[in-house]
């Protein structure tokens, strides 16, 4: 028992189920290893270790580490956690040497360490995924940066936009993402070891010398913040739960784009199923699972803001439930963006039936106002009034509002001339929409080289 005299009996079997956390934490083998070799260089730097303890220390738990690479380190549950299970195999490998290390520190400041670098490499590789995925979405932009599709707002038909103008909505909401990311990451980016167990220690350690050894950039300031915060944590969480939704958005419309209704777009047999019985469909059950995954990641979130709510300071055992979350939603996270970046390059674009209902639904009806507004002069709310009556009268004929008669626009609005037919297309609408940040093709193109060069 490796936290030794006080305990008279061992824990019961309930007791042992409960408390162990070895099956998860395991996780942070590496990021154990790095902080205690840094532990390890500072103590003999300052005299508490022989250079030699250091020096087998150091070799030690290298040789552990390769244990573990090539899966022959046998994790023990009666040793609760990674910390315990490492040390133990440290000490029997070399002796006393082992059974110093644990000098100036506590089990408290270890996992708090180890947490904040496996949620800092997680970060770094997930900023990757976020990468790759804009410049998939940018790669197809600019593909696509005059084709027009159906824009929808209430998910009814508004106004023609470009697909890749469509397209490069995502990239500023995974930009936004990449940016949360950025942000925990420099806030996360202290070092809590040597707060031991919520205090500090009496021994004359060099908190700065292991903060820069593990790539933090200083020392956490407050012993008992140290050890007692997973803010760092949550907004992980956050910044995941945020992400997952904007690739849930993305997939339901992947779902919607190659249903029948739609037919906008065709994934390959790479990223659909088929089903048991009907032999017609494919299923875009990629699209599907993404979109779920995001309840994983956001009920992560719930349930670690749940743990920490009425926690006083500093440590206490509850937050051994911080890193399942956390675990699970990078997994869950990085799944689902190396399975949307698979969508994104796949799908395949059904151009023709896009640009039929760009116009349909009267989605011109804003130009014609316009075109009230800048020819005619009249107020935009007259215009809208009268755009609203012509729109009732192709209703009824069942026709668009390219199909009008002049004459029957004229009975509506005496001043309508035969040039606003030139603005009704769908290539006038999108050609038309030429502010900052508009679906022009030019815009799009420009917009879709600035992240092509950008993300290069």
């Amino acid at each position: 028992m490796q936290w030794g005299g006080r305990f008279a009996s061992g824990p019961s079997a309930v007791m042992r189920a409960i408390n162990v956390s070895i099956g998860f934490d395991r996780k942070l083998w590496r990021q154990d290893i790095r902080g205690s070799e840094a532990h390890a260089a500072m103590l003999a730097r300052i005299g508490l270790l022989d250079p030699a303890d250091e020096q087998a220390i150091r070799q030690g738990l290298r040789a552990i580490a390769g244990e573990i690479e090539a899966g022959r380190f046998a994790f023990e549950d009666a040793l609760e956690d990674v910390h315990m299970n490492i040390e133990a195999r440290l000490t029997e490998r070399i002796g006393e040497a082992g059974k110093r290390l644990h000098t100036a520190r506590s089990r408290n400041d270890q996992v708090a360490t180890d947490f904040r670098l496996w949620v800092r490499d997680a970060i770094d590789g997930l900023d990757g995924q976020l990468a790759e995925l804009m410049r998939a979405f940018a790669d197809r932009a600019a593909a696509f940066a005059a084709d027009p599709m159906p824009g929808f707002t209430h998910l009814q038909t508004a106004q023609p936009v470009t697909f890749g103008h469509h397209l490069l909505a995502y990239v500023e909401m995974l930009a936004r993402d990449r940016g949360r990311l950025a942000d925990c990451r420099r806030r996360l980016n202290e070092c809590p070891l040597g707060a031991a167990a919520l205090a500090g220690t009496s021994f004359p350690i060099d908190r700065g010398m292991t903060a820069e050894a593990l790539g933090f950039d200083r020392p956490a300031a407050n012993s008992l913040d140290a050890v007692s915060d997973r803010d760092f944590a949550l907004e992980f969480l956050s910044a995941a739960a945020i992400s997952a939704m904007h690739l849930s958005r993305f997939a339901e419309e992947v779902i919607l784009w190659c249903s029948a209704p739609f037919r906008f777009i065709r994934l390959s047999d790479a990223f659909t199923t088929g089903s048991s019985i009907m032999p017609q469909k494919r299923n875009p059950d990629a699209a599907e699972l993404a979109r779920a995954k995001t309840g994983r990641i956001t009920g992560g979130l719930v349930s670690l803001l749940t743990v920490m709510k009425g926690l006083p300071l500093a440590y206490a055992k509850d937050m051994q439930e911080d890193k399942e979350p956390v675990f699970e939603a990078a997994e869950a996270w990085a799944l689902s963006l190396a399975a949307t970046t698979g969508m994104v390059r796949d799908m395949e674009p059904v151009l023709a039936r896009m640009r039929a209902l760009a116009g349909a639904g009267f989605a011109t009806a804003t130009d014609l106002a316009d075109w009230l507004v800048r020819v005619l002069r009249l107020p935009f709310r007259s215009a809208h009034h009268v755009t609203g009556r012509l729109v009732a009268i192709a209703e009824a004929q069942g026709v668009e509002l390219a199909e009008l008669s002049l004459a029957d626009m004229q009975e509506v609005e005496p001043g309508i001339t035969a040039d606003v037919f030139s603005v009704l297309t769908v290539d006038a609408s999108i050609g038309s929409r030429t502010s900052y940040g508009g679906t022009a093709p030019a815009n799009v193109a420009e917009q879709a080289a600035r992240w092509q060069a950008a993300l290069a």
